[in-house]
């Protein structure tokens, strides 16, 4: 297994605080109907982004968004690559997804693939009015034709470079790294 290296910290705990407000502001400029609004967090730490966004809505609009968690383990294109058993986490939506304006998250767009095993989920829980995309961080480098709505901050990176999201309610650290790949 390869070692990696850190190479710079690209966002710290305010700034993806301030990130997060920022996209808060855009979701609501850009939704003509905040009560089909809804919120899905692609398990790991595309929930805790989720939560956030649906508690910073609320603050500034007074008004709860649903948020669920959506687990995509089965439906990766990778399954048989992952390991002999993939852990399988629970999908947890609590609202009808048809005819809702739902707003998947991630923390960071790469290939597409993710986002692609998402949206299979998703339409198997019902079907949505409209899906937009919203990650923390865009890296780049798509395999798929997978584009954000909602883009925390643009970040080139090369083959060998990795996007490390850290969230305290995961990792117990808040913060964005750059790390590369080392032989």
């Amino acid at each position: 297994m390869a070692a990696i290296r850190e190479k710079a910290q690209l966002m710290s705990a305010s700034e993806i605080d301030r990130t997060l407000v920022r996209l808060a502001h855009e979701v609501l400029e850009k939704t003509e109907d905040l009560d089909k609004l809804a919120f899905i967090g692609i398990r790991r730490r595309g929930v805790p982004m989720a939560q956030r966004l649906a508690a910073k809505i609320e603050a500034i609009e007074g008004r709860k968004i649903p948020v669920g968690i959506l687990d995509i383990n089965l439906y990766r294109d990778d399954l048989s690559t992952v390991g002999q058993q993939p852990v399988v986490s629970n999908t947890d939506i609590q609202f009808p997804v048809t005819g809702m304006d739902i707003v998947l998250m991630d923390d960071v767009l790469y290939t597409g693939r993710t986002i692609r095993a998402a949206l299979d989920a998703l339409f198997d829980q019902g079907r949505p009015a409209r899906v937009q995309l919203l990650v923390l961080i865009d890296r780049g480098h798509r395999e798929l034709p997978i584009e954000a709505r909602y883009v925390g901050r643009m970040v080139q990176t090369t083959s060998k470079e990795i996007i490390e999201v850290k969230f305290n309610e995961v990792d117990g650290v808040e913060k964005v790294m750059l790390v590369e790949l080392v032989d």
